[in-house]
Parts: structure tokens; C-alpha cells; sequence
């Protein structure tokens, strides 16, 4: 008995870690341990020797266990403290100098345009990417045999017999937005002015002038006695704020479903580089009689326009950024370009 637990005793004192002490419970300590066949040799001992035998198995055991239970204790508590020593910080020291992110431009240019509108009293206007069909063409007006509803010109998505696609402009946002307010509108009198930002898709290449996955601006108006003269004048303000006080814009004739009539909108923009000129920025028009009926709305009664153009198109002419690809490739270099560290 003597000699189990000196050599339980001396594991204890041996034991560097807690794994270490752990093994040498196992050891000294468990079923298969010195002591353990010891404690089994009562049933093996005469009647009048068992309380003597079984009072030294439980000194003994005791003691073990005591041992055990105390180096524990100094084991962990000494292993503790190693490990917050080793995470320590010095909150004396000089802070490392981490390079700082930035904001990407687009997502800041579509702010401002937003905030622009918001200034005068328009609503943002937000609709799902992955739209339906009905939404994206045919309550714009798309024939069914328009190019842009094939598919190598608009991503479907399988089974195409759910008619689902993804977005190709924001313009299925005006239509939920006249759905929406078009209550409002009949029995309240309250006009409809929605800006609808966000991301769209079409099968574009991947070049310095196109991207299959980019962002737009759309605006959309509905009120009463609303003329193109309400929309040239909201487009020219828009462009002075955009682009400076020479700023203004052109209308010229064009055709799209949407709108009727339809004029592509040209931006006088002052500080272009290589010169003052005229460039394309987007599409306008009123809207369609055919649209209005689609969304509930009586085109003898109310009328509207709506306008739509690209911010990384907008982007390019306001800060002379020369390649899309550099808008979508998610390098912060390009971000820091602009100032626009965070």
C-alpha cells in the first residue's frame, strides 16, 4: 500500500501539465491502477480483517486524491496565467498602421444622385433583381418579339418556362412603384415621383465600355399636366448639380418601347477632358399611354415621364475614368484615387 501511493505520489510532483497529470490519474488513480487491485483484495480477506484493510485502501486512496486535486489546481492556475502573458498587449505601444479602405466611388455617386432627388421631395424606389417577366417587358411595352427578350440579349434564368430574368434596367421599379401608389394617386391626388437606383444585367462583354453587371439611375413622374417641359427642366437641374452651373442637356429624337414620345439625352458637360462637347448620357421620354393602362393608371386623365441613365457612365464623364473594368474589378487603389478613405 506504502509503495502505491509513493509512486502515485511522486507522478503528481512529476507532472508538468495538466495532460500530463491527467495520464498519471489514469495511471495511479483509476480501475486498472495499484490501488484499484488493492481495493478488489477485500473480498479475498477474512471477515475480521476487512475494516482494518478497508480503512488503509481509503487512507490511502484519500491521499492520492488530495494530491491529485491540489497540483490540479497550481497546474491551471499557472497555465492560465502563461496564457494571458503570452496574449498581453502593450496598450503603450504605437499602433500598427493599417492601410485604410475605401469607399467604392459608385456606390457614393449613387448617394449623391439620390440625395440629389430626395432634395426635391422624389422617394426612392427600390425592386427585386431577379424580376419577372411581365415586369421587365411586358408592362413596358416589349412586343414579344423585341430583340432585347432573347436570350442573347437578357439572362434568363432555368427553367425559363417560370419566366423569370434577371433585370435588365430598373425600369420594372417604376411599374411596382405605380402599383403601389397608384391608389394614392386616384384618391388622394398624390403625384408619383420615384427615383429607382440599382444594379441590372445584360449580356454585355466585359470591356472598357460595357459590363454584364452594372448600375442605373431611372426617374419616374406621374401627375397631372405633367409635359416634356416638367422633364427637361428636372434634367438640367440634375446636370448642373452633377456637373456644374454650364451644364445642360439636349433631347433627340429616338424610339423605346417605354416611352412615347422618346428622345436619347445629350449632356453639354463644360470641363470634359480635350474640351467642352455634347456627349450621349441616356434615355427619356414620356411615358407610354399602353405602360400607364398596364399599372392601373388612366392616360386620359394623368400623365408622366421617365428618364434613365448608367452611373458608371455618369462616373466616367464627371472623373475622366477611362475603363469600365477598373469600376468592377474591387482593386482599392481605384477607390483611393477619388479621396474616399474611410
Amino acid at each position: 500500500m506504502d509503495a502505491a501511493v509513493a509512486d502515485a505520489l511522486g507522478a503528481v510532483e512529476a507532472a508538468a501539465s495538466t495532460a500530463e497529470l491527467k495520464a498519471a490519474r489514469a495511471a495511479h488513480a483509476g480501475e486498472a491502477s495499484a490501488l484499484a487491485l488493492l481495493n478488489a483484495q477485500l473480498r479475498n480477506v477474512p471477515n475480521d480483517q476487512k475494516a482494518a484493510l478497508g480503512k488503509l485502501v481509503g487512507q490511502a486512496r484519500g491521499r492520492v486524491t488530495q494530491a491529485f486535486v491540489a497540483r490540479e489546481e497550481a497546474l491551471e492556475e499557472a497555465e492560465s496565467f502563461a496564457r494571458l502573458e503570452a496574449e498581453r498587449i502593450d496598450i503603450t505601444a504605437l499602433a500598427p498602421r493599417a492601410r485604410a479602405g475605401a469607399r467604392h466611388p459608385i456606390s457614393l455617386l449613387q448617394e449623391e444622385i439620390a440625395d440629389l432627388f430626395v432634395g426635391m421631395g422624389w422617394e426612392i424606389a427600390e425592386g427585386p433583381e431577379l424580376e419577372h417577366e411581365w415586369f421587365n417587358f411586358d408592362a413596358l411595352n416589349f412586343d414579344v418579339d423585341h430583340p432585347a427578350r432573347q436570350m442573347q440579349d437578357t439572362f434568363f434564368v432555368d427553367p425559363v418556362e417560370r419566366h423569370l430574368v434577371m433585370r435588365t434596367h430598373t425600369s420594372p421599379v417604376q411599374v411596382r412603384s405605380m402599383l403601389e401608389r397608384g391608389a394614392a394617386l386616384r384618391d388622394e391626388g398624390r403625384g408619383i415621383y420615384v427615383l429607382c437606383p440599382g444594379r441590372v444585367y445584360r449580356t454585355d462583354e466585359f470591356d472598357a465600355t460595357h459590363l454584364p453587371a452594372f448600375t442605373q439611375f431611372e426617374g419616374l413622374v406621374i401627375d397631372k399636366g405633367i409635359t416634356m417641359a416638367n422633364l427637361k427642366g428636372t434634367l438640367d437641374h440634375a446636370a448642373k448639380v452633377l456637373f456644374g452651373d454650364e451644364a445642360k442637356t439636349r433631347f433627340r429624337t429616338n424610339f423605346f418601347p417605354f416611352t412615347e414620345p422618346s428622345a436619347e439625352l445629350d449632356l453639354w458637360h463644360p470641363t470634359f477632358k480635350g474640351g467642352a462637347r455634347w456627349i450621349e448620357w441616356g434615355g427619356c421620354g414620356m411615358v407610354n399611354p399602353n405602360v400607364l393602362r398596364a399599372a392601373g393608371i388612366d392616360p386620359e386623365v394623368y400623365s408622366g415621364f421617365a428618364f434613365g441613365m448608367g452611373i458608371e457612365r455618369t462616373l466616367m464623364f464627371r472623373s475622366e475614368v477611362q475603363d469600365m473594368r477598373d469600376m468592377a474589378e474591387g482593386d482599392v487603389r481605384f477607390s483611393e484615387q477619388f479621396g474616399m478613405v474611410v
